[in-house]
């Protein structure tokens, strides 16, 4: 019988190695994998790729990703928090240790989605006539004008819901939900912690992302909000 539940975090976490590309979600604290990216702080890799919403929740998990200079690149709809100081990543990547693609969230999402659907690339009118587009392919569809996005995949996928049973069927709650089915599809292997797991298989109505893109599920506690 299919059992994708590991017992630790060891389990959860095994094969990802220094240059992995890592796709994280979460849109503000609802669905960030707490544990499962405080655990990738704690394996000392290095060499990073971050596919992330808010690079910041990042941070407010507790880890030395960062100042520890270990991620490479990050892909993220949002650098900075309102009224925040600069963080250890902001310099990082103005001393040009770190690189960096910021992309408008919509934009975002179906670069992900289009990861997962074998999709390579788009084109969109969003952020055309700014500086997110200078240097990058454009061209005019019935007389306006788009810029060519090309689609985001990744090694792993880390995510969190809220239950899941052995199949690794999973149910979100809420807007927790936001990018990880998109993200479940674009990566190699997903990994999941969930609040609970479901003695019986979920019914059909309550499982929000088939087994078939989840390939560990962890039991991990739930988080207090994170403003």
């Amino acid at each position: 019988m299919i059992n994708k539940v590991v017992g630790d975090l060891a389990a959860a976490m095994a094969g990802i190695g220094a240059g992995a590309s890592i796709m994280i979600s979460g849109f503000g604290n609802a669905g960030m994998p707490k544990t499962l990216v405080r655990a990738l702080g704690g394996m000392d890799l290095t060499g990073l790729t971050l596919i992330v919403n808010a690079i910041r929740r990042i941070d407010e998990c507790g880890t030395s990703l960062f100042s520890e200079r270990r991620v490479d690149h990050v892909v993220t709809t949002a650098f900075r928090g309102p009224g925040a100081a600069p963080a250890s990543y902001e310099d990082q990547w103005k001393r040009g240790e770190m690189t960096l693609d910021i992309v408008p969230q919509g934009t975002f999402a179906e670069r992900i989605r289009a990861g997962g659907a074998g999709i390579p690339a788009f084109y969109t009118p969003t952020a055309v006539g700014t500086p997110l587009v200078e240097g990058r392919e454009q061209r005019d569809f019935n007389g306006q004008t788009c810029v060519l996005e090309e689609a985001l995949t990744a090694d792993f996928a880390l995510l969190r819901a809220e239950k899941a049973d052995r199949y690794g069927n999973l149910h979100f709650r809420g807007t927790q939900a936001n990018f990880g089915s998109a993200m479940a599809a674009a990566a190699e292997t997903t990994i999941v912690e969930v609040a609970e797991f479901c003695e019986t298989s979920l019914r059909p109505d309550e499982a929000h992302l088939p087994g078939i893109y989840v390939q560990r599920v962890l039991q991990a506690p739930r988080w207090e909000a994170t403003p």
